[in-house]
């Protein structure tokens, strides 16, 4: 993963990917409770043309990191078999700096409900979200979701790249370096998929079971008043700014 870690200035002039492997969480359970309420609330397709531009945005990226990565000579294969491709963040770090290769947990396979049942179909008035769509891209003769190739992006640059884990902290952390490799525009989206999911997925309603038998959240298309990434921003640190 070096290629993504020498040093140079990122998209917007922000740091570039390897300043983040510095930084530290403070897991903040009000703010992931009031995320959580937020997105639980929130409806399922908010007809909105400049989030839905948004999240072309993503798209774009998330194929052109993709593509990035293969070239690098990372091989991304889709997961076809039962259960989950790893047993936990170190097994995923570990299997892929050996291996050179990703399993990528397919959304087909596990993702939380869409009204209107399979396939991407649903929302409001039938909408398809716009990350649940092919994507262009067949690895075996499996097509990728776009959705697919943002967990890619997730996986490798969230997880991989710096060891984060599973947990809370570890999948904030991931996050907000996954948002480093989107232009600002497209910030809110990585939000809601990332951070408003996990937020639920541990501070919804379901918190009081254990996560193995929590469900997964469902996928809503929707913008996060500006204040929850200010908050979100907040939450980080330099490790050499701790106490």
């Amino acid at each position: 993963m070096d290629r993504w870690s020498d040093g140079a200035q990122g998209l917007d002039g922000v740091p570039d990917v390897a300043e983040l492997g510095r930084l530290r969480v403070t897991v903040d359970e009000e703010f992931g409770r009031e995320v959580a309420v937020l997105y639980e609330r929130a409806v399922r397709f908010e007809c909105d043309p400049a989030l839905l531009e948004r999240y072309e945005i993503v798209k774009f990226h998330n194929r052109m990191l993709y593509d990035e990565v293969t070239a690098a000579g990372i091989a991304v294969r889709p997961w076809t078999r039962h259960g989950q491709p790893y047993r936990d963040s170190r097994d995923l770090r570990g299997r892929v700096v050996r291996t050179g290769t990703l399993e990528v947990f397919l959304t087909a396979r596990g993702h939380g409900p869409l009204a209107g049942g399979d396939g991407g179909e649903g929302g409001e008035g039938g909408l398809r979200h716009p990350l649940r769509g092919p994507s262009g891209v067949r690895v075996d003769g499996v097509g990728l979701q776009h959705n697919d190739l943002f967990r890619v992006a997730h996986d490798l640059f969230g997880h991989v790249m710096f060891g984060h884990s599973f947990g809370p902290a570890g999948e904030l952390l991931a996050a907000r370096c996954q948002m480093q490799l989107y232009p600002r525009a497209a910030w809110p989206v990585v939000f809601a998929e990332q951070v408003g999911q996990v937020c639920w997925f541990y501070y919804g309603p379901h918190r009081a079971l254990p996560p193995g038998r929590r469900p997964y959240p469902e996928q809503k298309v929707l913008a996060f008043p500006d204040r929850f990434l200010d908050a979100f921003a907040g939450l980080f640190r330099r490790a050499e700014e701790e106490p």
